[in-house]
């Protein structure tokens, strides 16, 4: 273990498993020395509070639907009260229903389209409103996100959430320039496509990872550890002038034409 993010704490949302990008995250900044505050919604506390068990630094295990503005009122005040302040924010959250999904896009619903963004988008609103006075007290943070691809181009079966990528990487470039002139910084990593809980509910998902094997500049895909690297980058000192953007972990697949 080395110190760099020795005294940080952080909150992570969006594990779910020990494949989840967010759990890379936390590793990889846990390594680094942070505290980490762990959210799990209902049905993922088991496998939440497991995985919690083998970080080191006293990790902080909480419910939270992001949908319930309590449950995420909650989370911030046992940080303030346990912690004093907070140093970044994970936002690894996205969710769409099925139907909306693997249907035709326009066959989209008027529910979906909402459950999508508001699960997907306004969480981070919400999490980064409630993150902004902790890290105030420290002087600023660090907020990242995860995108895909999606957000910018067509990819099958991807449909309402890709829409839901392209509001979240605008969301990203508002809320820099909300929260810049207090020191707290949002970026979003966007990753190539990683066997995840999420990536299952996509179909045809196996055909997408193998073109990026056979494509992509580096002639492979990405590792979910790779992620959680670049989070630790984005989340510590390191990437101290860098706030607005969002970074593309994916073996290069982005630079193609064909």
């Amino acid at each position: 273990m080395n110190e760099r993010m020795s005294g940080k704490v952080g909150l992570i949302v969006g594990v779910a498993n020990h494949r989840s990008l967010s759990w890379a995250i936390a590793q990889a900044v846990a390594a680094d020395g942070a505290r980490v505050v762990l959210t799990y919604q209902s049905r993922f506390e088991a496998h939440v509070r497991e995985l919690a068990a083998t970080l080191p630094g006293d990790p902080i295990v909480l419910p939270c639907d992001v949908q319930n503005d309590e449950d995420i009122a909650a989370v911030f005040a046992r940080i303030g009260d346990e912690c004093g302040g907070l140093d970044f924010l994970v936002h690894g959250v996205a969710y769409a229903e099925r139907a909306d999904i693997t249907g035709g896009f326009l066959q989209t619903s008027r529910d979906g389209f909402r459950t999508a963004l508001d699960i997907s988008v306004y969480s981070l609103i919400a999490l980064a409103r409630g993150a902004q006075p902790l890290m105030a007290t420290r002087g600023g943070g660090s907020i990242v996100t995860l995108s895909f691809l999606g957000a910018d181009r067509v990819f099958p079966n991807y449909n309402v959430m890709g829409v839901a990528k392209a509001a979240l990487e605008s969301t990203v470039r508002y809320l820099a320039s909300d929260l810049g002139p207090q020191q707290i910084r949002v970026n979003a990593i966007s990753a190539g496509p990683v066997k995840t809980l999420a990536a299952a509910g996509i179909g045809g998902f196996s055909s997408i990872l193998g073109v990026v094997r056979e494509k992509a500049p580096l002639r492979r895909a990405i590792e979910a550890s790779e992620v959680g690297s670049t989070g630790a980058f984005l989340l510590g000192d390191g990437s101290r002038g860098i706030t607005g953007e969002v970074l593309l972990v994916d073996a290069g697949y982005h630079v193609l034409g064909m």
